[in-house]
């Protein structure tokens, strides 16, 4: 794990922090988004009640890389990720699969991030950069996955990330 981000406002952009505590159920304590419900402002405009799905938000350090490459200067936490990670193929990992953070924390991935326009609000273009579409016509979402904490626990910059896939056909990542 690269960095670890959360900020107890609504706002696009997380600061890195030391460490982050994941409670079970809920979320990143201290994080906007942490709740059982959903707390992502356009979902709760849609339904209140509806599980939040998008406790944790994971994103590749290679993406960083990638935007670098097009001209674009992101650090980890300003896309609004919690966690940044490397040499993790995120989008490989199939529906459910569980990513146990330093020696406690698990968290279930739940789908991939939709990006919003928000993005281009933070550097104009950007969002163009964070959608594309492969040979096939196939929409390919780069602005990560999310997920749901199932175990608690404290994790931190350093920390080793293990996998754990599901039993059973393994199925893609869709929008969550």
């Amino acid at each position: 794990m690269e960095s670890v981000s959360r900020d107890d406002r609504h706002a696009f952009s997380k600061p890195t922090v030391p460490e982050i505590r994941m409670i079970a159920g809920l979320g990143i304590e201290g994080d906007a988004h942490a709740g059982a419900t959903t707390q992502h402002r356009y979902l709760v405009v849609k339904d209140p009640t509806r599980a939040n799905l998008t406790q944790v938000h994971f994103m590749a350090a290679e993406l960083f890389d990638e935007l670098r490459e097009a001209g674009f200067e992101v650090s980890p936490g300003e896309l609004g990720e919690n966690i940044t990670t490397r040499g993790l193929d995120l989008f490989g990992l199939p529906l459910g699969a569980r990513l146990r953070l330093g020696p406690d924390a698990v968290v279930e991935i739940t789908g991939m991030r939709n990006p919003c326009s928000l993005i281009n609000g933070f550097q104009k273009g950007l969002m163009k950069t964070l959608i594309d579409t492969d040979d096939a016509g196939q929409v390919i979402r780069k602005a990560g996955i999310m997920g749901i904490v199932v175990t608690g626990g404290t994790v931190a910059p350093g920390d080793p990330i293990r996998v754990q896939l599901p039993a059973g056909e393994q199925l893609p990542l869709g929008v969550v």
